[in-house]
């Protein structure tokens, strides 16, 4: 090998090392009880959460932006923007569903239902907690999620809907919000629908106590 090949080797050697990207951080509870996590975020009661979205059927994909407040009761307000202007608004209180324009009963379900259980994974009665691999299994009769066993994040989710149809929610990409650990890539999937969300903020009013283990 020449010299100056092989100085060029080495240039582009220290390029990929200085381009690489660093290596995230994970929050860790090593030897923390699940359970109690759980109890301490059930002090999160509202949220509020800015995010992109893509809406999907089949092969085809609409895009825009989000903005959304909700509680923990499942009431909330939801708003979609295309190119800068309102193309959706959703709002749900005490159950009663409306939408602009009007939606089908599987897109209410999915941007209803599976955005509360999405975001309050924790929210769960009546619970049993089983281990598998690196993984913590939180279920009950209405819904199972998996949380990994370091960092308490959510890995995936699947909600047990009537007639025996699931609601499968996935969540990816751990990002630091706010001196906050969230799963900024949650996607959320009822046949033939899915709702792709990559969370920009995140904003959350605790009542009461401060949360040890909040993330997303």
């Amino acid at each position: 090998m020449s010299r100056n090949v092989l100085r060029l080797f080495w240039i582009s050697l220290l390029l990929v090392s200085a381009c690489a990207p660093g290596k995230v951080e994970l929050p860790s509870f090593p030897g923390g009880d699940i359970r109690s996590a759980i109890a301490e975020k059930k002090a999160v009661t509202d949220m509020e959460a800015t995010f992109s979205i893509t809406f999907e059927k089949a092969d085809t994909a609409m895009h825009g932006d989000g903005a959304l407040t909700i509680a923990d009761t499942g009431d909330l307000d939801l708003r979609v923007y295309s190119l800068g202007f309102l193309a959706m608004e959703l709002t749900s209180r005490d159950g009663v569903v409306r939408s602009k324009p009007p939606l089908d009963a599987k897109r209410k379900t999915m941007l209803t239902v599976g955005l509360k259980d999405c975001i309050f994974w924790w929210n769960m009665e009546g619970f049993s907690v089983d281990e598998d691999g690196d993984a913590y299994i939180i279920r009950n009769r209405e819904r199972t999620v998996w949380v990994d066993k370091m960092s308490f994040l959510p890995v995936r989710q699947v909600v047990h809907l009537a007639e025996g149809k699931d609601l499968r929610i996935s969540y990816q990409n751990p990002v630091k919000m706010n001196g906050r650990w969230v799963q900024s890539q949650i996607r959320i999937e009822y046949v033939p629908y899915a709702v792709s969300l990559t969370v920009n903020s995140l904003g959350v009013r605790p009542a009461g106590a401060v949360c040890v283990y909040c993330s997303l």
